[in-house]
């Protein structure tokens, strides 16, 4: 029998409120996306559990986001559009890069390496100007290739590096059996390093695609406002009204907009925490 520890019910207890605070907002959100505008100008989210089944929570809010007029399902599409080239394309050119600084030997790697990692820190917002007129110059802006690149630019330097961290750990007597057996870089690569990194390739395609599934200033800055080309986020926006009258929207259409971020998650969470601890432990 395991013995009784007054620091393990502390930890507990100070887990489980920190779960509950984190989690009270999204309960709130939850709720407030069944109620009407009405009821949820005259009370609080926290009074319905002291009345329920008084007619409060209505479908009203969910169907005018889905079904509404206002774009929702093209801008579910264009998001798809837009998310999914730009978590694969960073991934393939970073994986490249990752094995060719970890297993390459050839003039100025570490110094591009030093470059690349030194990118982290420089913030992306110092970038959509330039980006932006460069993309006027070739007629680029407003289409999805436009977001695509500029995502793919802004997530390289996370994920060579964290991919790095990854593929430079794996055991070095691998690559030299490979390379007695014949094998050139492309298939160690392809054949050995690719299905080694499932973990840290799952880890930054979760962080990419939240990042990019979720985003409204790169895509509101190469995008625009056309309807036909905007986003979820653009759209969450533009269906509270132009005096933000409609604002109760924003409840549902937040927890639609999260569906397949969720999804995505639960599908990949098992790789997660392997891809964060990636290189952080050595041998």
């Amino acid at each position: 029998m395991r013995k009784f520890s007054w620091s393990r019910v502390a930890i507990n207890l100070t887990v489980l409120f920190l779960i509950v605070i984190w989690t009270l907002p999204t309960v709130g959100l939850f709720i407030t996306s069944f109620r009407s505008k009405e009821t949820i100008q005259a009370s609080g989210w926290w009074t319905v559990f002291g009345q329920l089944g008084s007619g409060q929570f209505t479908l009203d809010n969910y169907d005018k986001v889905l079904f509404g007029g206002d774009g929702m399902a093209t801008a579910f599409l264009n998001t798809l559009a837009v998310t999914i080239p730009a978590v694969v394309i960073p991934i393939l050119i970073a994986a490249f890069a990752a094995y060719a600084f970890a297993w390459m030997d050839f003039p100025g790697r570490r110094l591009m390496f030093i470059s690349v990692v030194a990118m982290l820190v420089v913030p992306l917002q110092i970038a959509l100007i330039p980006v932006l007129k460069a993309y006027l110059t070739i007629d680029l802006n407003g289409t999805f290739l436009a977001v695509w690149l500029a995502h793919a630019g802004f997530g390289l330097a996370l994920a060579t590096y964290l991919l790095y961290n990854y593929i430079s750990q794996l055991p070095k007597d691998l690559m030299e059996s490979a390379a007695l057996d014949g094998a050139s870089h492309f298939t160690t690569f392809t054949r050995l390093v690719l299905p080694l990194s499932v973990p840290a390739l799952a880890a930054f395609a979760i962080f990419q695609f939240l990042w990019v599934w979720n985003d409204y200033l790169v895509a509101t800055t190469f995008l625009g406002i056309d309807k036909d080309v905007q986003v979820m986020t653009q759209r969450l926006v533009s269906i509270t009204g132009s005096r933000g009258q409609d604002w109760q929207l924003l409840t549902s259409g937040a927890f639609v907009s999260m569906i397949v971020p969720v999804l995505v998650f639960l599908g990949l969470q098992r790789y997660f925490i392997r891809g964060l601890l990636a290189g952080s432990v050595k041998g």
